[in-house]
């Protein structure tokens, strides 16, 4: 059995640590609700930007964008993967990552190469241990999603399938449902298809019907500039998911530390009670021999 001394100093160092576990889930607790809060804001202009490009697909014009052609063989395919850049927020990044591990796996058995596109320190770190091409990357985000430092990497991976270098882009991500719940999902970002452009709602079965628009100066540049926006904005809300879910499994995981801790000093606090019983007995017991043998 551990001595009193080696006792008490592991019940001062999970102290600390508990203080330590408790500060940061009341951290993560704060960014949370600002994290929620500006990913509900983002929705709007998503949901916005995804009616105007359903209406501007179906238009009957000559010009049809690549993004909305679908392509018969698959060959090449590049993934945006979104996590974390700090850990401590339990399984999260393990969950999106393991998710698009496995799809790896299987477009590898079928002969297809993949590259990748990393948003955030984990993924990058993961995707290079790997072993997979990283194309382009994005570390050191902050607490907000700034749409400047995803724009570049974004765009390597819109301008690799306009020039026919992927023939499918996915993004995978952790999508919020609520604070004890997070997601890890993958969605097919190229070709856009009548479920990403928000076939199921009655605005967008409004998009089935012809419509008629007039360009200035052409359609060309307006559709191009409108599909991009609408790739950007995908793109930025499941950053802004990520975000939420990152900080609400950091404010669980942390709340779990700090009760694992409690629960660990109260038993290192038995022992030590029971230790020091022990010491005391024994040397009553040493005096009340040595005052029977006098």
């Amino acid at each position: 059995m551990a001595s009193s001394r080696e006792i008490r100093n592991k019940i001062k160092s999970i102290k600390n640590t508990q203080k330590i576990t408790r500060a940061m889930e009341m951290v993560a607790a704060s960014k949370m609700r600002k994290a929620q809060d500006r990913m509900k804001k983002a929705r709007p202009y998503g949901e916005k930007i995804r009616n105007v490009a359903a209406h501007m697909s179906k238009a009957s014009v000559e010009y049809r964008h690549p993004f909305l052609i679908d392509r018969n063989s698959v060959k090449r395919v590049g993934i945006i993967v979104v996590t974390s850049d700090k850990g401590l927020c339990g399984g999260l990044n393990t969950n999106v990552l393991r998710r698009a591990l496995n799809e790896i796996r299987v477009w590898g058995a079928e002969g297809e190469q993949i590259e990748v596109c990393c948003i955030g320190n984990k993924g990058l770190g993961f995707m290079s241990r790997l072993g997979v091409q990283v194309i382009s990357q994005v570390t050191g985000l902050g607490d907000a999603p700034n749409m400047e430092k995803l724009i570049g990497a974004v765009k390597v991976v819109l301008d690799a399938y306009t020039d026919d270098h992927f023939d499918r882009v996915y993004i995978f991500y952790n999508r919020f449902v609520n604070t004890m719940k997070q997601i890890p999902v993958m969605e097919q970002l190229l070709p856009l298809t009548d479920e990403h452009m928000g076939d199921d709602n009655n605005e967008a079965k409004s998009a089935r019907a012809p419509w008629d628009y007039i360009y200035e100066p052409e359609a060309k540049p307006v559709i191009d500039d409108i599909m991009i926006r609408y790739i950007e904005a995908l793109v930025y809300q499941a950053v802004a998911e990520n975000m939420a879910s990152e900080q609400s499994a950091r404010m669980v995981a942390m709340k779990a530390a700090s009760d694992n801790a409690g629960n660990l000093i109260d038993e290192l606090t038995l022992i030590y009670n029971k230790s020091r019983q022990a010491a005391i007995t024994k040397e009553l017991s040493e005096i009340v021999g040595g005052a029977a043998a006098v």
